[in-house]
């Protein structure tokens, strides 16, 4: 898939706001999911802000974890917290700088949709690990349980038509369960199985769910930073208009990530 110019990731804090408070709930029921045994060795493929390296390193106990990003803005803003034995690294996640079977896991946290090859890019996870080994990954469910994210587009192809090109619904068709599941099995994995995480996302006001679309970074973000100020205006008004809002003026939604898993085939020798 060609790169749109709003898919670019780097400012920690920015990523924070607006998506960083809900993925990390998100994986803490993954790394939960996995329930990987403790002292493995784990890869975790653009690992952003190390959010997913983070929950790995509570939940498993790592003997070792090797975060790769490619924004070296969100690798400097993962190296500000990492866990013990967690070491994160610039590098290209269709390349990445580890050995042959190096590694017991590797694991993408939100990442898989915004690489050029998705099969490819798991073919490479599991080239790193060892046979037996365990890749898995999750993404956002852009087309509909990733509630925010949803209606905000809605909001936005009802104010301007021509937004439904940058809606990650439309763009990313891996973000779906049954082709998740096929990319696992066209990159060689066996024992593959999915799974769907819902987290609430509650934002006390309007102003906390719309103020982390200004700041520009990701899809949705660029796109209203592309606006002018009045249209900018009415995708917020149409967005305000669609959430729910409780008696406190809170706003409670949810985001769901749909997860996959598999193994890499264990070769025997023939007798």
């Amino acid at each position: 898939m060609k790169k749109q110019r709003f898919d670019v990731w780097a400012v920690g804090s920015a990523y924070e706001r607006y998506m960083g408070r809900w993925s990390r709930a998100v994986a803490e029921e993954f790394a939960a999911w996995l329930n990987c045994a403790d002292k493995l060795r784990w890869v975790d493929v653009g690992c952003g802000t190390g959010v997913l390296s983070a929950a790995v390193a509570a939940r498993c106990r790592p003997r070792l974890t090797v975060g790769i990003d490619r924004s070296e803005g969100f690798v400097v803003s993962a190296r500000t917290t990492a866990p013990v034995s967690t070491y994160f690294i610039v590098a290209d996640a269709m390349s990445l700088p580890v050995r042959d079977d190096a590694c017991d896991v590797a694991v993408s946290g939100l990442a898989l949709n915004f690489l050029p090859a998705p099969t490819a890019a798991v073919a490479e996870m599991a080239r790193a690990v060892r046979p037996g080994g365990l890749i898995a990954a999750y993404v956002w469910d852009y087309a509909g349980g990733m509630e925010f994210i949803r209606r905000f587009w809605d909001a936005a192809i009802e104010v301007d038509p021509s937004a439904a090109a940058m809606d990650e619904g439309r763009r990313f068709p891996v973000c779906h369960p049954e082709r998740l599941r096929a990319v696992w099995a066209d990159a060689g994995l066996v024992d593959v199985s999915t799974a769907s995480i819902e987290v609430a996302t509650v934002f006390t006001d309007f102003a906390d769910l719309w103020n982390p679309f200004l700041a520009g970074q990701g899809p949705a973000p660029g796109y209203v930073a592309a606006l002018p100020p009045a249209d900018r205006e009415r995708v917020r008004d149409a967005l305000s208009a669609a959430v729910p809002r409780r008696l406190d003026g809170s706003i409670a939604l949810t985001a769901r990530a749909w997860a996959v898993r598999g193994r890499r085939v264990v070769h025997t020798e023939a007798s």
